[in-house]
């Protein structure tokens, strides 16, 4: 610890932060623009200068930009000295001097830091009376906005795309003061990280572009704290409403989760919310009328019927419905009706990262953990596309060689140029990748591997054996895969913070095979790190619940007795082949639950309209098996229910006496802690829907919403009375606790002075640290001893070609391959259309040419598809994009043919 003297107080700083840090840790406001915690001190904007004095008999100091001044031990500052605030408000003066008047037009108003500093710095009056520098927009696609009038220079937007996201198609063009920030040519930010600069710009340069559609202020946004519903890594978002529309995802800082940023999917994706497709009012399947609209009590009295007294009736549970609902399925059908509404394969490897989980010593990484790798490994899965999030941390974790070296050199950590000069001179931290295609993190990687998804998780056992001579040896491998699994070992072996990279998108053998190099790391002694990743938001707690798929459940129904299935927000056609889901969908009643309409919801008898995550609150578990709470931002449409509430309400119709204590969230996480003793600790994600602060909910709404009464004028006059919450500390109004609420409850960020993201700070520890208060969210998965687990040993064969036949292997994409952004309509328009992908000598082989069209057989179904050329993809491997309109159920690799037709 360092002790700073700030206008004559003494305080203690951690050692190595810059006086900008470690003032703003303290609580001091401080303006600033060029500086961001994750993008640290570049000094460009001369905003943050304060006074520092040589020593206790130094009257007069010297002015010093605080973000490039270390905070040593005795060093002594003035932050309120005249000659500094002075100089402030001259800086914002300059920087104003072009800047347009248009705050009441602008997106970023009520919420813009510029507008913040400038009040900061009592800057009230513009003297500048002559023409205005302007410049021409561009086009950057359907997410982001351009407004490049509003620009200050702080470079704030290159530095994260270029430095931090690794963004080749933006930067700073042009000299002196007519300098330019955007494109080469108008076009699509290619980077899935671009809507950050929403966030990072501190003025309306870059805005939301899907906001801009239904804009709304930021006082006037009802919000609550949200998980991202658009992967399994669980990043957590603060949701707004206005007029029962959701308008808006925000970033929601989690230290250990996903700090300052946010994917383009999780942040826009959001659409599907609003869409014209969602299930409104509950459906019912009548004779000679088709489906035809009913009340909620008629709908549940004929689930009272199908319930009867010795009904078999089978539920399929879903990866993106919350733990509340799966587990009240799970006990209206019985755990032995209840199946997990995934592909048999892909259970089989969710189950496998379970037992990884339990056995192996190599924990789940942190964000810090992931960025401070030291050596990485990714095993078969395409972490940009499955977990951008993770993805991002390891474009960090390649820079820290190179950093580690410059602070040896006595370079601060914070100061960014020095660093980034320095590491150009010197090797980046080795990343090894093998998957069956190119990702989107290639640019970074040391070493590359192509190979079938069997060989790549040959390679993953060859790796362990080299690293530990107990692992299992693997027979016939090429001597240039030997040489491969012997190099990366020797980088994993250097490294004193390692980490492997796998997931259910990669199969059961490269989990086990991760399994094995991470166990022969952290029995070496290593701080090894294993990041196990899965498809869906709550792939994790499906899989906690059921060892059986939709295969068994297929099986069961076509065997006969079933006389109803309750399927929860799934639709089959997207999990199994069509033919096997018609099968199942015609064997017997079914009842869907979803939010969304469906070729499922569509053949259904009978179809209940359920809540998104916007609507509703619930528990989800992420990869890492941290379970982590959404709540409900705005009440649902009348006659929509959340899942769980229809199928408790399922029960009660039906007579079941034990769901009459189930009338709040926090009595069904009770129940669930206790019959499944796997969930220990999932009701403590969040504090209960009895916590207070001093007597008081926290408000929903922030202290300047406006317009309660004027929003409802088209209905009633009198303002309605707010909705009552028996699930959460939080209230549907603007009266309640004014301070920080406990980090899962943070509905907002605000602080006096503080409108902009920026008042992030303020809810920190220390500025980058963690939250007052803790991060969000419970880890259910513990990393084992190393004493209770074995090495794995199911090494698959080698791969062999099959004359005229193909592996088809899925293809994940950011945009399009997940299910619920894909009807998001700025995410649907980046998606790819579709295509099978061949590599260049299999293409030859076929006599065919890129763009031309293929027919793909695999199983009963046949597309007729443009050929892409991947020249990477190996001999006999063929893709597909996930996701893909008739194929959404092809989630692992499965044998078709590819032909001319």
């Amino acid at each position: 610890m360092a002790t700073i003297y700030v206008d004559n107080v003494p305080y203690e700083v951690e050692d190595g932060q810059n006086l900008l840090e470690a003032c703003l840790t303290l609580g001091f406001d401080i303006p600033y623009f060029c500086w961001h915690p994750a993008l640290d001190s570049v000094g460009a904007c001369r905003l943050c200068a304060v006074k520092v004095f040589k020593d206790e008999e130094d009257a007069k100091g010297e002015l010093a930009m605080s973000c490039m001044t270390l905070a040593e031990d005795g060093t002594r500052l003035s932050v309120d000295d005249l000659e500094a605030r002075a100089f402030r408000a001259k800086v914002i003066e300059w920087l104003m001097i072009n800047h347009p008047h248009d705050c009441p037009v602008c997106d970023e108003g009520g919420e813009c830091h510029l507008q913040d500093m400038t009040e900061m710095t009592g800057h009230v009056y513009r003297r500048y009376r002559f023409t205005k520098r302007t410049y021409r927009n561009q086009y950057l696609g359907p997410l982001v906005n351009h407004e490049m009038n509003r620009c200050i220079q702080c470079y704030r937007c290159v530095r994260f795309y270029k430095g931090y996201a690794g963004g080749r198609d933006l930067d700073v063009l042009g000299s002196h003061d007519h300098v330019y920030f955007g494109r080469y040519e108008d076009g699509v930010l290619e980077s899935e990280f671009s809507g950050n600069l929403a966030e990072v710009c501190p003025t309306g340069v870059f805005t939301d572009k899907t906001l801009k559609g239904h804009y709304t202020r930021k006082w006037d946004l009802q919000s609550a704290p949200s998980v991202c519903v658009h992967c399994a890594h669980g990043c957590n978002t603060i949701a707004g409403e206005r007029y029962e529309s959701l308008r808006v995802i925000r970033n929601r800082y989690n230290s250990v989760v996903n700090g300052y940023f946010l994917c383009d999917r999780g942040r826009f994706g959001y659409e599907f919310v609003n869409s014209p497709e969602r299930i409104g009012r509950p459906l019912l399947r009548e004779s000679g009328w088709g489906r035809v609209p009913v009340d909620p009590e008629t709908a549940l009295r004929q689930m009272a019927d199908v319930l009867h007294f010795g009904a078999r009736v089978v539920g399929v549970g879903s990866p993106r419905a919350s733990v509340e609902a799966n587990f009240l399925l799970r006990e209206l059908v019985g755990p032995e009706n209840f199946y997990a509404g995934v592909p048999e394969s892909e259970l089989q490897a969710l189950l496998a990262i379970l037992a990884v989980r339990r056995t192996c010593p190599a924990p789940a990484p942190t964000l810090q953990e992931a960025e401070s790798s030291d050596a990485v490994f990714v095993l078969g899965e395409d972490i940009s596309a499955t977990a951008p999030r993770m993805a991002l941390a390891l474009r960090q974790s390649v820079r820290q060689g190179p950093i580690e070296l410059a602070l040896s050199y006595g370079i601060p950590r914070w100061e960014d140029t020095a660093l980034r000069t320095f590491a150009q001179r010197e090797e980046q931290n080795p990343l090894s990748i093998a998957t069956p295609a190119a990702t989107r993190i290639e640019d970074i990687a040391s070493r590359t591997y192509r190979a079938s998804p069997g060989d790549i998780a040959r390679l993953g056992f060859a790796v362990a054996h080299a690293l530990a001579g107990g692992a299992p040896g693997v027979s016939a491998l090429q001597k240039g895969v030997r040489s491969l699994a012997e190099d990366i070992a020797g980088d994993l072996k250097r490294a004193k913070r390692p980490l492997v990279i796998s997931g259910a998108g990669a199969g059961t053998a490269a989990v086990h095979a991760a399994a094995n190099v991470a166990r022969a790391l952290a029995e070496a002694g290593k701080e090894c790190r294993l990041y196990l990743s899965a498809f869906d938001c709550n792939s994790i707690g499906l899989a906690l619940m059921s060892e059986k798929g939709l295969g068994k459940a297929y099986e069961t129904v076509r065997g006969g007795g079933v006389e109803a299935a309750v399927i929860l927000e799934a639709d089959l056609y997207a999990r199994m082949e069509a033919a096997r889901a018609e099968e199942f969908l015609d064997a017997c009643r079914i009842v869907v639950l979803d939010s969304l309409a469906s070729p499922t919801a569509e053949k259904a008898d009978l179809v209940l309209p359920a809540a998104t995550f916007a609507e509703g609150s619930g528990t989800l578990v992420n990869s890492e098996g941290r379970a982590q709470r959404f709540f409900e931002v705005f009440p649902p449409p009348e006659g929509v229910r959340e899942s769980w509430r229809w199928l408790r309400q399922m029960m009660l119709a039906a007579r079941w006496p034990e769901a009459a204590r189930w009338e709040t969230l926090d009595a069904l996480l009770r129940s669930i802690e206790e019959k499944l003793p796997r969930m220990r600790g999932v009701a403590r994600a969040a504090p209960s829907a009895g916590f207070r602060v001093r007597g008081l909910r926290v408000p929903r709404q922030p202290h300047r919403y406006s317009g309660r009464t004027a929003m409802h004028a088209d209905r009633t006059l009198h303002e309605p009375r707010p909705p009552e919450d028996p699930d959460s500390p939080l209230d549907f109004s603007m009266e309640g606790y004014p301070g920080t609420p406990p980090p899962s409850l943070i509905p907002r960020l605000w602080a006096p002075g503080w409108n902009s993201v920026q008042a992030v700070d303020k809810y920190q520890k220390q500025v980058g640290g963690v939250l007052r208060g803790g991060s969000p969210g419970v880890p259910l998965l513990r990393a084992a001893e190393a004493a209770e687990g074995a090495y794995y040993g199911d090494i698959p064969e080698p791969f062999a070609r099959r004359e005229g036949r193909w592996l088809l292997c899925p293809l994940h994409h950011v945009f399009g391959s997940e299910e619920l952004s894909a009807r998001a309509p700025g995410i649907a328009a980046l998606a790819p259309k579709p295509y099978v992908a061949l590599g260049e000598e299999d293409a030859q082989g076929l006599g065919a040419s890129g763009g031309e069209e293929l027919l793909v057989v695999l199983g009963e179904a046949t597309l007729r598809l443009p050929l892409v050329l991947k020249p990477e993809l190996p001999r006999g491997v063929a893709g597909l994009p996930s996701g893909l309109p008739g194929l959404r159920w092809m989630r692992s690799p499965l044998w078709g043919e590819v032909r001319k037709g």
